[in-house]
């Protein structure tokens, strides 16, 4: 059966995951988690990609990324954060093989309505696997990366977390009271059902925009009821 084409879209955020294969550890040590990161933040810069959160666990990584004009730009950057990745786990643990999943999976956020949601789920995602009970307590995401003076070089802030508040002290505070409060399960059951089947993060409103913007049709399924993985 042939792949289902994917929807990237210039200038929007996009929720992006990549899981090990066979679901193995990608991060085995706390190096790993770092030499992941200093390849985004290396990488980010080569090929304009806005970071608005992260979150590294052991076999998958989470990330909310804004491509430029060149929406090509996206799918190199996880190739080359894959690629990068993989020589440097099998050179230091001298093994051979695959890190990765074949195929990343990636979903167009409605950037109003669904932006700091998936912000929200990514960086809650350590809290739902039972890790930690507070997101704050985890090294390896964006949350506690947040700044209250300014962005940070791998961070960036888009309009809608600007809106929160005046300045960055009081954007932080709502932003981790919006945080804390937890994702609702009709929230939490859409961006997951989005993620994996690479659909849009969004309502009837952004589909029909990404229609007139790709000149496609957008398939849009129904949620299914099985659960799927975090």
């Amino acid at each position: 059966m042939p792949r289902t084409g994917r929807v990237v879209l210039p200038n929007y955020p996009h929720h992006v995951v990549q899981r090990g294969h066979n679901r193995q550890v990608v991060f085995p040590q706390s190096q790993d988690y770092r030499y992941y990161l200093d390849t985004l933040h290396e990488w980010k810069v080569g090929y304009d990609i806005k970071v608005y959160a992260w979150c590294l666990m052991t076999n998958h990584v989470h990330l909310v990324l804004e491509p430029p004009e060149a929406v090509e730009n996206l799918g190199r950057l996880m190739k080359r954060l894959a690629g990068r990745q993989t020589r440097y786990i099998n050179r230091r643990l001298g093994r051979s093989g695959t890190l990765w999943e074949g195929r990343y999976k990636s979903s167009p956020i409605q950037t109003d309505a669904y932006l700091l949601a998936c912000c929200r789920y990514a960086e809650l995602n350590p809290v739902r696997a039972g890790m930690v009970d507070d997101p704050d307590s985890y090294p390896w995401s964006s949350y506690r990366s947040r700044p209250a003076s300014s962005a940070t070089a791998l961070l960036d802030e888009q309009p809608t977390y600007r809106a929160l508040g005046r300045s960055p002290a009081e954007r932080l505070q709502h932003y981790r009271h919006f945080v804390l409060a937890g994702t609702p399960d009709a929230e939490l059951r859409l961006i997951r059902q989005s993620l994996q089947r690479c659909q849009l993060t969004g309502d009837g409103r952004f589909i029909d925009i990404v229609e007139r913007l790709t000149g496609r049709r957008i398939e849009h399924k129904a949620p299914g009821r099985q659960p799927l993985p975090r």
